[in-house]
């Protein structure tokens, strides 16, 4: 990557952020809202006291793994759609284990987080055998298996872990993630411990991409698959290895919210939405491990804070989705920044 390409890679994100803000102002004027205070709500309702930063790092933990999880899969080539499945299922095995199993901390808190990442991990083979063995389109299958996920967890969290009822009973404490120590410094928000381990998967992410072999066959595959296999490489071995990677990534994202935000799982009316926002996420983050960890935080702060709009300021929650929208068509139309910044920069020669 040349530096002109680092540079607008570094640029095109805070400009894509920058625009959307100011989008959501002028909508905020135009709406009859003052931009100044819709915003301060936003940030109070996010950095406000402890309590609401506590909150924020809970929001944010699973966007950087959902985020991971498309990234990875990008990195290959792939657009991983299901990352959405991926964590349901994740969330699933975590709980499962959770509650089947008697064992020490520092067995069964391991055991029920890999188990999260485990059926992830599985829940992305499917598509990724599927695409390298008989060439199915991995958006096609991801998305229908969103919703077998969503379908089969309900059922077996109706009939097979409780007796239908809504929700599980609560998570053995030794498969927790919850922290009083944390909670009890944050005023009993719901951070967990959960967001080291979402750093930790940023960094493996990184290591595996830029310092492995794998990593390097991974960006080889993902730029070019003809090449790739006439130079030696397993193509296939290689799109169901990113897959089954990028799964564990969102399934860990399940096993946070299982074993750290709730202690449990619930009948679901439809999607969580976090691995749709983790699309959102490794866009804003340029599908850079670091890139990721940062457009989470952003999206944990915008989505959090939206809770004080309408109490701080009379906003609509709902203009913060806009936001979001306005963010990632200005990143989708990164050319159009590029163009113009190549342009400025030729005019002030």
């Amino acid at each position: 990557m040349t530096s002109n390409n680092k540079l607008f890679a570094l640029i095109i994100p805070v400009i894509s952020v920058f625009l959307g803000l100011l989008a959501g102002a002028i909508i905020m004027l135009l709406s009859g809202y003052n931009p100044i205070e819709g915003y301060s709500a936003l940030w109070r309702g996010a950095f406000g006291d402890a309590f609401t930063i506590g909150e924020t790092i809970r929001r944010t933990t699973p966007l950087i793994l959902t985020g991971l999880a498309v990234a990875f899969a990008f990195r290959s080539g792939l657009f991983n759609i299901g990352a959405e499945g991926q964590v349901i299922v994740g969330w699933l095995a975590a709980v499962w284990v959770g509650l089947a199993i008697e064992a020490p901390m520092i067995i069964h808190l391991p055991l029920a987080v890999l188990a999260g990442a485990l059926a992830g991990g599985l829940w992305g083979f499917v598509p990724g055998l599927l695409k390298a063995k008989l060439g199915v389109h991995e958006v096609i299958i991801t998305i229908m298996m969103n919703y077998i996920a969503l379908y089969i967890s309900n059922e077996i969290i109706r009939s097979v872990l409780t007796d239908h009822a809504t929700k599980t009973d609560q998570i053995a404490s030794s498969a927790s993630l919850a922290s009083e120590w944390l909670q009890g410094l944050t005023y009993y928000s719901r951070i967990h411990y959960g967001f080291l381990i979402a750093i930790f998967a940023a960094v493996i992410m990184w290591f595996l991409i830029q310092r492995t072999t794998i990593g390097y066959e991974l960006k080889a595959v993902g730029f070019n698959q003809h090449a790739s296999k006439y130079s030696g490489m397993n193509v296939s071995k290689n799109i169901i290895i990113s897959m089954v990677i990028a799964g564990g990534f969102a399934g860990l994202a399940g096993a946070m919210e299982g074993l750290g935000t709730y202690g449990n799982i619930h009948l679901m009316s439809g999607f969580t939405n976090l691995g749709f926002d983790g699309i959102a996420v490794a866009l804003l983050g340029a599908n850079n491990a670091f890139g990721v960890v940062l457009a989470a935080l952003l999206f944990g702060v915008l989505k959090e804070g939206a809770g004080e709009m309408p109490t701080g300021a009379g906003v609509p929650t709902e203009l913060v989705d806009i936001i979001i929208a306005l963010i990632i068509f200005f990143v989708a139309s990164s050319y159009i920044i590029r163009w113009a910044l190549l342009r400025f920069k030729k005019e002030g020669k």
